[in-house]
């Protein structure tokens, strides 16, 4: 399965929907980590799976969403509940208690993959006003039987030299 991920995109609707046309039979699933600032009814979100981040004022749009495929449960959040700019714990347990596989974020703005205790952590960074890093960014997770591969990409569809991690899943007993 292979979900493509991005977050914080803040107005540029127009990016959002080049991206996925871009990969639209490509990718099995589509999710935006919020701060979208488009209405939750726009056309968009009838193909990408979204949640609201800080900057989303719309009540339509929902705080998180657990997506369950054949390889994986994503657990979708913005982050901003969480406390992600300064610890990673709260999300981690909400997390487990979801049984997630994937956790996604965003709100830092900022590129981040690190795999715990069983599960991916994916931040995509910002594909319109990244911070620490020059790359607008998006992720796509390559999720098999054994290993998580996630790659970073530019606005250009560009693959970002570096940015590329493999996992090996652990084997639950």
């Amino acid at each position: 399965m292979k979900y493509l991920v991005m977050s914080d995109s803040h107005g540029d609707r127009d990016i959002v929907q080049k991206i996925y046309d871009q990969f639209k039979g490509h990718v099995d699933v589509f999710l935006h980590c919020g701060d979208s600032e488009l209405p939750a009814e726009d056309p968009l979100w009838e193909s990408i799976v979204v949640v609201q981040g800080n900057c989303d004022y719309d009540t339509g749009y929902k705080k998180e969403q657990l997506v369950r495929t054949k390889n994986d449960r994503i657990y979708l959040t913005h982050g901003h509940l969480y406390q992600v700019n300064f610890t990673m714990t709260p999300l981690e347990l909400r997390a487990k208690e979801e049984k997630a596989t994937i956790a996604l974020l965003g709100h830092t703005h900022k590129i981040g993959c690190e795999y715990i205790d069983g599960t991916l952590y994916v931040n995509p960074g910002s594909i319109s006003q990244p911070r620490g890093l020059p790359y607008k960014s998006f992720a796509i997770i390559d999720s098999n039987d054994d290993t998580f591969d996630v790659s970073y990409y530019d606005r250009s569809a560009q693959k970002i030299p570096d940015f590329t991690f493999s996992f090996k899943k652990k084997v639950n007993n």
